[in-house]
């Protein structure tokens, strides 16, 4: 299959991809602000520059988008047509470097939560989010399936 658009305008419509202060990453920041948890953005100088870092409580929350994350729901395991090695090795390369990062951040002290684009639309996500921040949650990978 080929692209439906020229090499320039797929370019452009490339560029446009954000990369921080994303919609999930807005909505995430908004409830935490709601509850009073402070944080800070960009994490510079942490393994992977995480999106929020909340130094007192040593956590750090990553929002992914499922599918330029590779989560396994039916979004993060959709395949792309059109150029499809390249897609599968770079979400495979995101993937390895996710997982690095996250056990780099962990061996510094850090506990990583990971909130999944997908698991925001669960009504009970604002909870869930809150209690794996708060640290009340054994497990702190908020997906939308059960981990």
């Amino acid at each position: 299959m080929t692209d439906v658009f020229t090499p320039e305008k797929r370019s452009a419509v490339m560029r446009r991809v954000k990369g921080k202060d994303t919609s999930p990453e807005l909505a995430v920041r908004r409830i935490l602000r709601t509850a009073g948890i402070g944080y800070r953005l960009g994490g510079a100088g942490l393994p992977g520059r995480p999106d929020i870092v909340m130094k007192g409580r040593r956590t750090v929350v990553l929002v992914h988008g499922c599918f330029w994350h590779g989560h396994d729901c039916p979004r993060g395991a959709r395949q792309p047509k059109a150029n499809a090695n390249y897609w599968v090795a770079k979400i495979d390369r995101n993937r390895a470097r996710d997982l690095t990062n996250a056990q780099a951040l962990q061996a510094a002290g850090w506990r990583v939560v990971t909130v999944w684009e997908c698991a925001m639309k669960a009504s009970d996500f604002p909870d869930r989010l809150l209690t794996a921040v708060r640290g009340q949650a054994t497990a702190v990978s908020m997906s939308s399936t059960p981990v």
